[in-house]
């Protein structure tokens, strides 16, 4: 009996220093954030001195190199993990537009990532694109010099110059001269017979003539876009096994403000003299062009060969900054990880924050980690994803048998501040799914790694609305909202060191459903 109270005795004496190093921890975690919160910091580097990242750009490249320096000043292990190449490499420069004449205004446009910019300044008068062979060929002569104005309404992505798309070209064109001859058997009819047929509409294709217009001179093109306007980029040229530097776009592909669009689409109607401008310094690197994860750890104590995750994307769309996507996921990443460098932690596990790259072309990084590091994946306990807008975390769903850990876990974030909720919640399994979606998460749950994250609310009430920014010219630091930044970063950092604690991995039972499995 005396044996066994003595070894309890020494076993609480080895358990409870660890467990106040744990308190510690925690505390000064929550002191950092309330008095030395520097997520903002992150972001404003981040967003206004290297801009908009698309991978294959000098500023994505900068900006890795910049996450590299933080992090070992920060005393973590830090390596840049190559995830594939680019064919060629893309810069976007300032660009600026105008209309001179009657109805004089400066233009609001954007053009797509990795596609062409002007030549300069190049002034051009305007027509509309044309629907059949004919139109073509009575304005073939104009066509030297003009900007020309196609169809449709864009939403985001440049002109289809794909040979898929010229097939469907093609058939367009033909269906246009029988509508054309219909059209004019009815006008005949209406002469002769006194007739009122109303003329058959063509069917439209943006560029339907696109190949044609550029041998022909034309300065580039130019489509309607709802505003906000938004700018992707030239997916299916990237895609494809024979670009290279030499048979790249050479004409600009211009995404006009829909109002102003109108106005100059009417104006041309009525054969008013007028010239449009533009400056577009869109530029181009000679590839191949490798882009790279950012991967940080520290270094598990008890258990180094199991993992949790913290992540977002460090790629985003150039058209504004990527202040919110996915400046909302690395900025509270990177604090989390200064946060537990500094508060004195020794997790268990190792903690991993990665910037992924390439998540807006298709999730690159992320499938190439998870493939490169598949014997890992089974040794994930969770994946702490974000990249969504910068509403603070008020609770996590978790299945049943994670329950009782995180409502542990998560004590703590309660005593951050008072006016903040947050609440664990016990969700029903789900289907696995098959494919990636639309964020990095995906392709680390198509493996079955718990990817849990944060329930977000505006419990504040500042109208922040992710679709006005998503992708477009307003994806700014300026629509961050600070508050929530500096709390996500807290929460993040505390729930994180706390998973990494336990002393075992998280239960997957119940996670995903099991016929989704099979």
């Amino acid at each position: 009996m005396k044996k066994d109270i003595l070894i309890f005795a020494a076993i609480a004496c080895m358990s409870f220093p660890l467990v106040h190093a744990q308190d510690s921890a925690i505390k000064k975690i929550i002191e950092t954030g309330q008095n030395d919160n520097r997520v903002m910091h992150h972001l404003d580097v981040l967003t206004n001195r290297f801009g908009g990242r698309p991978i294959g750009s000098d500023a994505y490249e900068n900006a890795a190199e910049w996450m590299v320096r933080e992090f070992k000043s920060w005393g973590l292990d830090v390596e840049l993990q190559e995830a594939g190449t680019l064919p060629v490499g893309f810069n976007r420069g300032p660009w600026f537009g105008r209309l001179l004449g009657d109805n004089a205004m400066s233009l609001h446009f954007v053009t797509p990532s990795y596609t062409s910019g002007t030549k300069g300044l190049q002034r051009g008068h305007v027509l509309l694109e044309p629907h059949t062979q004919n139109e073509f060929n009575r304005m073939k002569g104009r066509l030297k010099g003009a900007w020309v104005l196609i169809s449709g309404t864009n939403e985001g992505w440049p002109i289809d110059r794909s040979a898929f798309a010229d097939s469907v070209r093609q058939g367009i064109k033909e269906k246009n001269e029988e509508i054309a001859k219909k059209n004019k058997e009815l006008m005949e009819e209406n002469w002769t017979k006194g007739t009122k047929h109303e003329m058959l509409p063509y069917e439209e294709f943006p560029g339907l003539f696109y190949k044609e217009m550029c041998e022909a001179g034309a300065l580039g093109f130019i489509q309607s876009a709802p505003v906000p306007l938004r700018a992707l980029y030239d997916r299916k040229m990237l895609q494809d096994p024979e670009t290279t530097f030499d048979n790249l776009p050479e004409v600009p592909d211009i995404k006009l403000d829909e109002h102003q669009y109108a106005t100059i689409k009417q104006m041309v109607k009525e054969r008013r003299e007028f010239l449009l401008e533009f400056d577009i310094r869109n530029h181009f690197k000679l590839g191949p062009i490798k882009y790279y994860n950012v991967v940080a750890s520290i270094k598990g104590s008890k258990y180094p060969d199991e993992y949790v995750i913290v992540s977002g994307h460090l790629d985003s769309y150039d058209v504004a900054t990527g202040g919110i996507d996915c400046g909302t996921g690395i900025g509270p990443m990177m604090e989390t990880a200064r946060m537990i460098a500094q508060s004195g932690a020794k997790p268990k596990r190792t903690i991993l924050f990665i910037g992924f790259a390439g998540e807006e072309f298709g999730i690159l990084g992320a499938q190439a980690w998870t493939k490169s590091n598949a014997s890992k994946l089974p040794k994930i306990s969770n994946m702490f994803n974000r990249d969504g807008g910068p509403e603070p975390p008020v609770g996590i769903s978790v299945p049943q048998a994670m329950y009782d850990d995180f409502v542990k876990i998560c004590e703590p974030v309660r005593t951050i501040r008072a006016d903040y909720p947050f609440e664990v919640k016990v969700r029903e399994p789900r289907k696995r799914p098959i494919h990636t979606g639309g964020t990095d998460a995906s392709a680390f749950a198509i493996k079955g790694v718990p990817t849990l994250g944060f329930t977000t609310e505006d419990i504040k009430g500042y109208n922040f609305s992710y679709g006005e920014i998503w992708h477009t010219e307003r994806d700014l630091y300026t629509k961050n909202i600070p508050e929530y930044q500096e709390h996500t970063a807290t929460v993040t950092a505390i729930v994180t060191l706390g998973v990494a604690n336990l002393d075992k991995l998280l239960p997957r039972d119940g996670l995903y459903l099991e016929e989704s499995n099979n």
